[in-house]
């Protein structure tokens, strides 16, 4: 029995596009359509032909590119009720975008019909109809928007229904069925959308177009996959106007996994997440980390019972396993966990406990759960809880010790820049070292400083780089004597790793991330040897 196919329509160029704070480059739309492309995407939309300049460009620019899979679509309205479609300025865009496909928008609501249109009834389904029929005579394949066709359902069932048969008769291929104002409930959707499908011809193709502003688009768009839709429009991450669309992220993978339809293809559902974290990274927006399917927590255990359980069974309490979607496992540890906790996290971590014994367990459960105690948490610094538990575990000798630091902030000039330079004093073995670095702020200059001091003994420490640097204040009511947490997340080129540190000072909380993280280096965080040498040149 072969597997029905959807076809997904992503409209993140557009209709994402039209979300607080989202941006895409020249460059970035085609990276973009060459990403979707890479995925299995079938439609891309790429822009609304009539409205900028720059969605004109990306049309001009992707017919130079090559994709394998994906047709590009422009996307523009009916005709204005003033003028014929011959003469309308926005269909005659679309066919400038000298795309095979286009998707125009209509009116399947009465109420917009009369209160924007400003015309009659019957005019709209003419409009809808000379609009359609316009673009297939020029070689179009067309894709219908029923704009808020659900709210026009519930006001008026035959006239929505009506709208819908108005461009399919005209030639319209596909006809979506438009939660514009992201209002409806999902048993609604799927009455109306059964009632599409049965009103239709069995040729034509029902989509979904769904809203987030009840949160129910992924809700909305798989109740009428249910009731017969098999074309499906959302956006990567649920990007769009308002608090969103429909999330593809979430989407395509309850399509595959959940509902047994073919929508990219399972061999491609391990690209998923690298896609999600792409898309957020082209519009320059923190990939949610609570993001199903996708994000870092997706597949985090965190209570004790539920991680003594997940491994003993990942499907105790993981819904699919995170691999195939391109995601892992991730356990936190904090003062909720267990021993399974550490177990599993320091597999995750790459620490073999097997031969550690259970007091040794014991006793690195008691380091982390007093630590969380003081106000450090684990939970997004995997590089101090290696660091923390090789040395509870015994065994590991500190790589070197802090003799001790100064940092200096100097204004110089009103018009340039504070200037920050540090002193670390070090002792590696029965050697000191004594070394200077300046930076653009505080932080680093204690790592240049650091990197110097340590260079001589172990050269390879000059390949970490700081990439992120983040604070918490943890009781404000405390004011300037607040504790304060301090992220640092840093690379060294091949890995990446998280410290944290806590202090009243936050000089001294970032020192202490900062030190977590030149020890996750050099207590083997990366596979390389930590034996110290004065042999060989520094930074």
């Amino acid at each position: 029995m072969s597997v029905q196919k959807v076809f997904i329509y992503d409209t993140t160029l557009r209709d994402g596009a039209q979300g607080d704070g989202i941006s895409f480059s020249d460059s970035g739309k085609i990276r973009f359509a060459h990403l979707l492309d890479d995925f299995g995407i079938d439609f891309i939309e790429g822009g609304f032909a009539a409205s900028n300049e720059r969605d004109r460009r990306f049309f001009a620019a992707i017919r130079g590119e090559k994709l394998s899979r994906a047709q590009i679509v422009a996307f523009g309205s009916t005709r204005r009720t003033d003028l014929d479609a011959a003469a309308d300025p926005q269909l005659a865009a679309l066919l400038a975008a000298e795309t095979h496909h286009v998707t125009i928008y209509g009116k399947a609501s009465p109420l917009h019909v009369a209160e924007v249109l400003r015309t009659t009834l019957e005019d709209n389904l003419q409009i809808i109809a000379d609009s359609v029929g316009f673009l297939t005579a020029n070689g179009r394949e067309v894709c219908f928007d029923a704009e808020h066709f659900f709210d026009g359902y519930k006001a008026d069932p035959a006239y929505a229904l009506k709208a819908l048969r108005a461009a399919s008769d005209a030639g319209a291929t596909a006809l979506v069925l438009c939660d514009t104002n992201g209002g409806s409930l999902p048993h609604e959707v799927f009455a109306a959308a059964q009632a599409a499908a049965a009103a239709l011809p069995a040729t034509a193709v029902v989509g979904i177009h769904a809203h987030n502003d009840s949160g129910l688009a992924v809700a909305n768009t798989l109740e009428a996959v249910r009731a017969g839709a098999r074309h499906v429009q959302g956006t990567v991450n649920g990007y769009g106007e308002r608090v969103g669309n429909a999330d593809l992220a979430a989407i395509i993978p309850t399509l595959e996994l959940k509902l047994g339809l073919d929508a990219v293809g399972r061999e491609r559902l391990p690209k998923l997440r690298a896609v999600s974290r792409e898309t957020a990274e082209l519009v320059n927006q923190q990939h949610d980390k609570r993001q199903p399917y996708v994000g870092r927590d997706a597949f985090c255990h965190k209570a004790g019972a539920h991680v003594n359980a997940v491994g003993k069974n990942p499907a105790t309490f993981e819904h699919i396993p995170p691999e195939l979607v391109g995601n892992r496992r991730h356990i936190l540890v904090s003062e909720l966990s267990g021993a399974a906790n550490i177990h599993l996290k320091a597999q995750e971590v790459g620490v073999d406990l097997a031969g550690a014994g259970k007091e040794k367990v014991r006793t690195a459960l008691a380091a982390v759960k007093k630590r969380e105690n003081q106000g450090y948490s684990y939970e997004a610094a995997d590089g101090s809880f290696k660091v923390l538990l090789q040395k509870a575990l015994g065994g590991r000798s500190a790589p070197f010790e802090l003799v001790g630091f100064r940092v200096i902030v100097e204004k110089r000039d009103p018009a340039a820049p504070c200037v920050s330079e540090a002193t670390v004093k070090v002792k590696v073995g029965t050697e000191t070292e004594l070394a200077a670095g300046e930076g653009t702020g505080p932080v680093d200059a204690l790592h240049a400083a650091l990197c110097k001091a340590l260079s001589r003994f172990y050269p390879h420490v000059s390949d970490v780089r700081l990439t992120d640097y983040r604070v918490r204040i943890l009781n404000p009511e405390a004011a300037t004597r607040a504790l304060t947490r301090v992220l640092v997340e840093s690379s060294d080129g091949a890995s990446q790793w998280s410290t944290v540190g806590v202090s009243e000072n936050i000089i001294e909380a970032s020192w202490q991330a900062l030190l977590d993280s030149i020890e996750h280096k050099l207590l083997g965080g990366d596979g390389t040897s930590t034996t110290a040498t004065a042999s060989e040149g520094g930074c």
